[in-house]
């Protein structure tokens, strides 16, 4: 138990079942199990549940069921009379509790090692069928046996999966990069000088493309007027024809 100043926090240790808590309890003050004290053993084991029913936990029938046992137990060692078989021996009344918390033990006992050998199994790869493998493995390195196989459906299904292949190949988009020979500094000047040959210092931009009316070579000149007018070193007037304008050398 954990205390502050004003609030406090109970923790419970988690138990599998009764005979994992009666096992603890045994362990835990070193009692001797084939002579237990039932009346301490049945006192922590009801404070136990007392415990979980505060915290609100849901008390499982089994532990319900192992508490009435172990009250009939203590209320049979406080009788007077002790109960006698058919020997006149005395029966104690603990014996059945001893046995079962015997083999539960044992069964506890092992659960380590299963769980290791479980998780060892699972690490394990399954195999087929060992011979069936074997004749795979000598089919796939053994060319005559291939060749014993063979038939026209084979070769056909390769013969087709191979043209399917070539189809691919040969239909495969390819990208080639082109570096072009042109920049908007060189066509700056290109238009300046032909400004400067012209009497009236001026030139149509449909004059333009027509010398050279590759599509790039198109924009580049395009560019290169936008650059020269923000410079203000050419002036444009609209001209007749579609999208025709002049461009001229101030």
């Amino acid at each position: 138990m954990e205390t502050t100043n004003k609030n406090f926090e109970i923790k419970l240790p988690l138990f599998e079942g009764p005979f994992d808590l009666l096992l603890f309890f045994i362990e835990r003050d070193e009692l001797d199990i084939y002579d237990i004290p039932i009346s301490k053993i049945t006192a922590d084991f009801l404070d136990y549940l007392h415990q979980l029913e505060q915290l609100s936990v849901e008390v499982a029938s089994e532990f319900i069921l192992v508490a009435a046992t172990l009250m009939r137990i203590k209320a049979k060692m406080l009788l007077p009379r002790p109960v006698l078989d058919e020997e006149g021996n005395e029966i104690d009344p603990r014996e059945e509790l001893v046995k079962h918390l015997l083999e539960y033990k044992r069964y506890k006992s092992v659960i380590a090692e299963l769980s290791r050998m479980e998780t060892e199994r699972l690490d394990m790869e399954r195999r087929g069928n060992l011979m069936k493998e074997i004749k795979k493995l000598s089919q796939e390195i053994d060319v005559e046996a291939e060749m014993q196989d063979l038939d026209l459906y084979k070769m056909m299904r390769v013969f087709q999966k191979v043209m399917r292949r070539f189809e691919y190949e040969q239909s495969k988009p390819t990208h080639q990069v082109v570096q072009f020979p042109y920049t908007i500094s060189g066509q700056k000047d290109y238009i300046i000088q032909r400004l400067i040959v012209k009497e009236d210092r001026r030139v149509s931009f449909i004059d333009i493309v027509n010398e050279k009316p590759e599509k790039i070579i198109v924009i580049f000149n395009f560019l290169a007027i936008l650059e020269l007018l923000q410079l203000g070193e050419i002036t444009l007037h609209i001209g007749d024809g579609f999208n025709n304008f002049w461009v001229e050398k101030i």
